[in-house]
Formats: C-alpha cells, sequence, structure tokens
C-alpha cells in the first residue's frame, strides 16, 4: 500500500480528527461523523461525462478492502472504453436513435468487467494525449461522428471497428493483452477473477410508485441506454437499505439528482429546505450560513419530483458514510470525483436525508446488506 492509500485509511479512522479540521473551516455547518467506511483517495474525472464508472470503481475499491483483497487502484478508463463501444453499437441496432453521450449507470460497469475484465490504473491511465487530466471533448466528438458512418451505409464493416479502435488507441491508449502487477503477470480477465468480486452479489435498487414494488423494472432515464433492471422498493425500505449497508460496513453507489439550489459543490452539503426558509436567497445556489429547516419528504413528493422533471438523473457518487450537524439532523457523506480541491471536505459532500430521500435515482448493494425481511420480499 502506498502512503496515499494509507492517508485515506487512516482518515476515515478518525472521525474526531476531521471534526476537529472541517468545524475550524465551516462555522456554521459542523459535522459529528457517526460511522465512517474505508475508501481510497477522490481523483478527478475532470472534462469527462464519467463519474459511472469513476462512483463504481471507488465501490468496488471499497469492496476490496472490506473482503481483505487489499487497497487497489482501478483504471475507471479501462471501463469506459468498452463502454464507448457498447455505445455505439447499441445505436447502430437502434438505428441511430440510441444514446451517444457519456453518461451511463453502474450496470453498464457490470457488464463491461463481466466481459472484459478490470486493470490497475497505472497499466491503464486512459490519458494518450496532451493532457494531465481526463478530457473526453474531442474524443466525443470523433465517437459521434464516427457513429453515424455505419447508419448511414446500413452495415457495420470490418473497417469501421478498425477505425473506431484505432480512435480509442489514440486518445486512451491501447489496451496490453498482459500485464505486471505486484510481480504478477495477468490479463484483465484474469485479475478480475483474482480480485475475487462476483457480480451477481450485487443488487440494483430504486424507489418509485409508478411500477410494483418488490419487482424489477428499466429506469426511465436517458442514462439507462441498455436498459438495466432495477428491484423498485417502498420509500421506507429503500432508506433502510441504505442505511442498514452503511451500519454493517458495506458502502453505496449512489446515483442522483444536482441540479438543485439546495446542492453545492462547492460547498459539500445538500439539503432540501423549507420553502419560507430561501426569503433572501437570490443566488443560483443557497449561502449556507446558516442551518436551513428541511421540508419532510414522502414517497409522493419524490415521485411529483420524478414525474415533473424536477429531479433528474445527474451524477454517480460513492456514499461511504453519515454524520450529523450540531442540530442533530443526519447527513450521508458521499465521496465524488471532482478532485479534492473542489471545496472545504476533501472532495467529500454531506447529502441531508431528506435531499437522499428525495433526490436519488437508484442505488447499488452488496446482498449481504439488505435486511433479511426486505431482501424475501425481492426472492
Amino acid at each position: 500500500m502506498s502512503s496515499l492509500f494509507f492517508t485515506a485509511l487512516l482518515l476515515f479512522a478518525l472521525p474526531g480528527e476531521i471534526h476537529s479540521q472541517i468545524t475550524q473551516k465551516c462555522p456554521v455547518y459542523q459535522f459529528e461523523y457517526t460511522k465512517m467506511l474505508p475508501a481510497t483517495p477522490v481523483k478527478d474525472q475532470a472534462v469527462t461525462g464519467t463519474c459511472w464508472s469513476f462512483a463504481t470503481t471507488s465501490f468496488f475499491e471499497s469492496e476490496l478492502i472490506r473482503t481483505g483483497k487489499g487497497v487497489h487502484d482501478l483504471s475507471e478508463m479501462h471501463t469506459v472504453r468498452y463502454n464507448y463501444i457498447n455505445r455505439v453499437k447499441d445505436n447502430y441496432i437502434k438505428k441511430g436513435k440510441g444514446n451517444l453521450q457519456e453518461g451511463s449507470l453502474s450496470n453498464m460497469m457490470f457488464n463491461v468487467v463481466e466481459q472484459h475484465g478490470m486493470m490497475p490504473e497505472d497499466v491503464y491511465s486512459g490519458i494518450n494525449y496532451q493532457s494531465k487530466t481526463h478530457n473526453h471533448k474531442l474524443l466525443n466528438q470523433y465517437i459521434n461522428a464516427l457513429a453515424q458512418v455505419p447508419i448511414n451505409n446500413k452495415e457495420v464493416t470490418p473497417e469501421f471497428n478498425m477505425i473506431l479502435e484505432a480512435v480509442l488507441d489514440t486518445y486512451l491508449g491501447k489496451v496490453p493483452e498482459k500485464f505486471t502487477y505486484n510481480g504478477k503477470e495477468y490479463t484483465a480477465k484474469g485479475f478480475y477473477k483474482e480480485l475475487g468480486i462476483n457480480i451477481k452479489d450485487y443488487v440494483f435498487l430504486t424507489s418509485f410508485t409508478h411500477h410494483q414494488y418488490y419487482k424489477k423494472f428499466q429506469l426511465e432515464i436517458p442514462d439507462n441506454w441498455n436498459g438495466g433492471l432495477y428491484y423498485n422498493l417502498p420509500l421506507d425500505e429503500f432508506m433502510e437499505v441504505i442505511d442498514n449497508s452503511i451500519e454493517k460496513g458495506y458502502t453505496v453507489c449512489w446515483d442522483g439528482d444536482m441540479s438543485e439550489r439546495s446542492y453545492s459543490d462547492k460547498m459539500g452539503i445538500a439539503i432540501m429546505p423549507a420553502a419560507g426558509e430561501l426569503s433572501g436567497e437570490n443566488g443560483t445556489k443557497l449561502s449556507f450560513d446558516k442551518i436551513y429547516k428541511e421540508i419532510t419528504i414522502d414517497a409522493a413528493s419524490r415521485q411529483k419530483g420524478f414525474e415533473t422533471f424536477v429531479t433528474t438523473d445527474d451524477h454517480l457518487m460513492h456514499l461511504i458514510g453519515k454524520a450529523k450537524d450540531k442540530n442533530g439532523t443526519t447527513y450521508y457523506v458521499v465521496k465524488n470525483s471532482w478532485k479534492p480541491e473542489i471545496n472545504r471536505f476533501g472532495g467529500y459532500n454531506h447529502l441531508s436525508q431528506e435531499y437522499v430521500k428525495a433526490k436519488t435515482i437508484s442505488v447499488v448493494v452488496h446482498k449481504n446488506a439488505i435486511p433479511a425481511h426486505i431482501l424475501d420480499k425481492l426472492n
């Protein structure tokens, strides 16, 4: 383990120390960390729409720590590369009506690693161009332009696949057939097998009233372009799963909305303020210069937000703990992928319990993190 990873692990072993540091920097919103689970350092997705890969990769890294496999820095871009190829194929099958944007969900990563395996970050960084950070602006322009060629010709030729691979090689780098890691030679599939991750151990969950509870359905959001299925739970049981996961030592991969005025990456806080609390708040984001009273979210208000397009599928993060403010309000601590310098909390955000109720689109958890009385209903 590198000293950097040790630092991350020690950080979450000392919630009191974190509290002391944050108190000095944030006199209004002070947090007592009631439960924090090990996580690897915050990364930077930079100029890419690949939060889904960063969040899910971080989730897997914490799972490896939990299962005693050690601390690993896994490659996000190894998964992203194959996801680009998959969505170009999907776009062709859908006769040009697919989703060629960068956004995806965790289920896409599960599909890729099962088929193509995993690689360490130092083997495949995915940066093969003149930049110190990820930037897929031009790459996406090339992919979108190329994707139209087989549509126009009503045929996918071998040459097209070669050209697409060449573009990905140019920007992300060629994928090595074999590599050496910790003194041992692996293929990507062999490395994945060695890590011992069993994707069948994980469950995809959501909570909406327009589908039957305890059954799977396809989330109706653009990023679910491959038709991933999610179990539908009542809101109280959905929240119970999240709480039980953290309490039992399992982190959560979180997908949700970050478009609200009351969500601030700069401040590292997200809440659901009551209407009367917004007097004098004229900026695009709340000032967070006071502790705001919040509204209470139930299944009906959550559903209304989704059906009126107020709640949108924006961003994936890695939920690793819980905290309380000085009024006793519960917050969920999430690891973001917009570099540590984004805010005073080193790149972590604090989502209030009501915010999570209202704005979570879906989560991924280990099956053993689901209370038995809920899991029985899914089986």
